[in-house]
């Protein structure tokens, strides 16, 4: 067997769920060879494992060229792996057999400029050979869905949609096989509020269908609003899994804001530690009255101390800076 075969996991392990398994992957790596002479290698993907389960919205996240798209591309049998082994619906990963169940948007759409939305909904149906009876129910339901059903847009070619009508199209045609799981590469993308609230409100009701969706996202508040489990890719490296509970925790910590005292000594305390106008700020770590004493001894002023929740932004950004990934000035 060659570098670039991708095998079904022999003998998983005992998983924290007894949900069947719809993603399941282990150790993926892909590399690239590139330059004049092909003689330098980007490896966008580095030693990749994950479980996804039937039922789950998982959501990716990670900065610019983290290789977000590369994983989803390898998941759905578009880009090979150099190595690595997975399963997609229970079969090795770029099975043709399980393309009818899956449901995919890119990042980035192709579509057809000289077609109508309805017209290109109809040729994306009959790839899928999806009897013209069905069809007829099927579009409109799907239309209605994704907000363009009393769109006077669907008699103009999508040469003439705006980027948010085409993400909507796109959204309607990667459902259009009523597929078991959905791939959504950025689906946000483009979306004014009004748009990225009905998006939101379509994963969660293909949630509520027992669908699963896995989708990467830069807009981090739609993901702690609709996702059960996440990971954050960086590098190509998989910084971390978990429900946003068990990421980001639980446990109250308080906001603080200081003016006055020693940065290396306040930052004992606030890991965190930014300053703005003059007045230090972040989240304390340890005791509150350790610090207030700290604060006393360097003749510091506390302005606030307040209750607060990290949320999955600031937990996204500090695990980026734990690897030097991101720093702040």
């Amino acid at each position: 067997m060659s570098s670039t075969d991708v095998e079904a996991p022999q003998a998983p392990e005992p998983q924290s769920s007894d949900r069947p398994i719809v993603v399941q992957v282990e150790a993926l790596e892909k590399a690239y060879r590139t330059g004049f002479w092909l003689n330098q290698t980007v490896v966008p993907l580095k030693n990749c494992s994950l479980t996804v389960y039937q039922g789950e919205t998982f959501g990716l996240l990670g900065p610019n060229g983290a290789g977000k798209t590369t994983l989803l591309k390898t998941l759905l049998g578009i880009v090979r792996p150099t190595s690595g082994r997975g399963l997609l619906l229970s079969q090795p990963l770029g099975d043709r057999t399980v393309k009818q169940r899956v449901g995919y948007l890119p990042e980035n759409p192709y579509f057809y400029d000289y077609l109508t939305g309805w017209e290109f909904l109809e040729y994306a149906a009959g790839l899928f050979r999806i009897p013209r009876s069905v069809q007829k129910t099927r579009i409109p339901e799907l239309l209605d869905l994704v907000g363009l059903a009393k769109s006077a847009a669907l008699k103009k070619q999508m040469r003439k949609y705006s980027k948010g009508m085409l993400q909507r199209v796109g959204m309607a045609q990667a459902l259009i096989n009523d597929p078991d799981v959905v791939f959504l590469d950025e689906p946000m993308s483009g979306l004014d509020p009004m748009g990225r609230y009905q998006i939101r409100e379509i994963i969660l009701s293909l949630k509520a269908q027992g669908k699963t969706i896995f989708f990467n996202s830069h807009v981090l508040s739609d993901v702690e609003l609709i996702c059960d489990r996440i990971a954050i890719l960086a590098q190509g490296e998989l910084l971390c899994v978990g429900s946003i509970p068990e990421l980001v925790g639980v446990t109250e910590v308080y906001a603080v804001r200081v003016r006055g005292g020693n940065a290396e000594v306040l930052r004992q305390w606030i890991p965190d530690l930014e300053a703005d106008d003059g007045v230090w700020h972040g989240h304390l770590k340890g005791e509150p009255q350790d610090f207030l004493a700290s604060l006393r001894l360097m003749s510091a002023q506390l302005l606030s101390m307040q209750l607060a929740r990290p949320s999955l932004e600031e937990f996204f950004v500090q695990q980026l800076r734990q690897r030097g990934i991101y720093t702040s000035h």
